[in-house]
């Protein structure tokens, strides 16, 4: 006998924005490993006795290396356990959902993935603007702001992120956005591009605040808060 797991995505923190999937899986769970954006209010919905397990990853802090969470997860289901693997915003954007779903293929568990609200869509609800704009901005591009080892990837397309008609999300990125900037002004993005923080989507802590490209990143390179954040930048970003 083997166990089952469901990679649920609990959107970026807001229990109300769960899907009604969501929620059975998190009901029926026997087990829920979650991230840390995925807790608080969310875990509400776990029934009394089932084993709650925190593996959440943050920057600058220490956190569960992948390998294991991969294992637990492995180990839950051989138990045939009803597992939860619970990821903030959508698990299929910048939540290493890959690695784990070959964790499973490789010990033959079976799974099932539930998308959720992406917190670059929550973001931009919370600013009161879409993503999309008929002939201006017709584009929307979702990038990491740091790799593994903590730093700006090296292998950015910046042509395409120094276009002007497109709408950027900045995942993860207060703290390379500086350095960012200057290689986007460089490939010819102007600095006067309106920019939004958004730190804290959707939660009670939630901040927008509405900056130029400039200001944004002379910002953050004085003062960097602990709260999970996303960058938005483009033409729509000003509205």
């Amino acid at each position: 006998m083997t166990g089952f797991v469901s990679f649920v995505s609990s959107g970026p923190g807001d229990p109300e924005l769960l899907t009604l999937k969501a929620v059975d899986r998190l009901k029926r769970a026997d087990a829920v490993l979650f991230d840390d954006l995925s807790s608080g209010p969310v875990l509400n919905h776990v029934r009394n006795g089932a084993d709650l397990v925190g593996v959440g990853k943050r920057a600058g802090r220490t956190s569960p290396k992948q390998n294991h969470v991969s294992r637990l997860l492995v180990d839950y289901a051989q138990l045939n356990q009803r597992v939860v693997r619970l990821k903030s915003g959508d698990s299929g954007i910048f939540g290493r959902l890959e690695e784990e779903i070959e964790a499973l293929k490789a010990a033959n568990i079976p799974y099932e993935i539930i998308p959720g609200v992406p917190s670059a869509c929550a973001a931009a609800a919370a600013a009161g603007i879409p993503l999309t704009r008929r002939l201006t901005a017709r584009r929307v591009q979702f990038i990491t702001g740091h790799d593994v080892t903590g730093q700006l990837p090296k292998d950015m397309n910046l042509a395409a992120l120094a276009d002007p008609t497109a709408s950027t999300v900045v995942f993860m990125g207060k703290r390379t956005f500086p350095k960012l900037l200057t290689m986007l002004v460089k490939a010819g993005l102007p600095e006067t591009t309106p920019a939004i923080l958004a730190e804290g989507v959707s939660t009670p802590d939630q901040h927008i605040a509405r900056h130029t490209m400039k200001s944004l990143a002379d910002e953050l390179s004085r003062d960097i808060t602990d709260k999970p954040a996303l960058i938005l930048y483009g033409p729509l970003a000003g509205t």
